[in-house]
């Protein structure tokens, strides 16, 4: 996807810094990667491939203020994308001053814009679960479950932390 929207969006000289960056992030570089970014155009720094780069230099440095920032331009700009939301909740949740409250929010718009996106449930599932309301956890992950391949979710659930108050009643079904 990031390929084809690289090709639709920027032309060289941008593309090859694009192109760059994801590769010094792919070599686990994220400092080169974002020394590549900032040499792209200013005209073409909000451009979706541009901005879905920035982010994810910003979120391999855990940067989560940066990443938020960015995240918050990609809704903006992608607003159709379930994918923008869920990275603007995860970089909300972890930034200086963010937390569960503000990322369950945003996640909670997400769901009534995307209703049927079950990772939006079960991320919803865990802040639930994490702010200790196991009750509504149960029903976020049960959505997220008939939303999605329900034992795939499961597995998933069985190995995050952040549900682990529900470990033991998904190991029993």
């Amino acid at each position: 996807m990031l390929n084809a929207l690289m090709e639709s969006t920027l032309e060289p000289p941008d593309r090859h810094h694009l192109s760059a960056a994801l590769g010094w992030l792919g070599l686990g570089n994220w400092r080169e990667a974002l020394l590549e970014l900032e040499k792209i155009s200013p005209q073409n720094r909000n451009a979706p491939a541009v901005l879905l780069t920035a982010y994810d230099v910003a979120a391999a440095s855990k940067d989560w203020g940066v990443a938020a920032d960015i995240a918050d331009k990609m809704v903006d700009v992608m607003r159709d994308a379930p994918g923008v939301w869920l990275s603007l909740a995860y970089a909300v949740r972890r930034k200086p001053g963010g937390g569960i409250q503000q990322a369950r929010k945003i996640l909670t718009k997400a769901d009534q814009k995307f209703p049927g996106e079950a990772m939006i449930a079960y991320n919803l599932s865990c802040y639930e679960c994490q702010l200790g309301n196991l009750e509504v956890a149960r029903d976020w992950l049960d959505k997220a479950m008939a939303r999605a391949d329900a034992k795939q979710v499961r597995s998933l659930a069985l190995k995050d932390p952040d549900l682990e108050p529900l470990w033991d009643e998904l190991r029993r079904r």
